[in-house]
């Protein structure tokens, strides 16, 4: 049995230890917001923050989390930094299909948390393990930057 933290509850499941994290998620807590692009830990559709820090879960062993804090977002859409990223990505125009749409929040919000202040080179950099096929990746850099300053004190 493997146990850990996920979105605030500890949590365990019986799933061999190789077993990729996205599947338990997706297939034992019904957290569809995970989603599978690649399954090669390219394209960042299945980034998820493991005590804090942006993974890609199509390549992560359930067995390799246990004891560790699992956020995804459906654990993150219920704090204040999302609120403030949503609104930045509406404002902006960020969102079209919404496929990438979580990876790239929970991207953001990485970068955030050890820089509130980034510049574009910094949020290009910081979002370059996720994919876009629609919006293009100005209008997803320009909502990061207007959370960064919309955000104050939250990261």
């Amino acid at each position: 049995m493997i146990e850990f933290i996920l979105n605030g509850n500890l949590v365990s499941t019986n799933s061999d230890a190789t077993t990729r994290l996205l599947d338990v998620l997706r297939n034992e807590f019904n957290l569809t917001g995970t989603k599978e692009g690649c399954g090669e830990g390219e394209c960042g559709a299945c980034s998820v923050l493991i005590d804090g820090d942006l993974v890609t879960s199509c390549i992560t062993a359930i067995g390799s989390i246990k004891g560790k804090t699992v956020v995804t977002i459906e654990g993150f859409r219920e704090t204040e930094q999302y609120k403030v990223l949503e609104k930045a990505f509406a404002k902006a125009g960020a969102v079209q299909c919404g496929f990438c749409t979580p990876g790239m929040i929970l991207a953001a919000h990485a970068l955030l948390s050890k820089k509130s202040r980034p510049t574009y080179e910094d949020i290009r950099e910081a979002i370059s393990g996720n994919l876009c096929r629609c919006t293009g990746y100005n209008m997803i850099v320009d909502a990061i930057m207007i959370a960064s300053k919309e955000g104050k004190g939250l990261w």
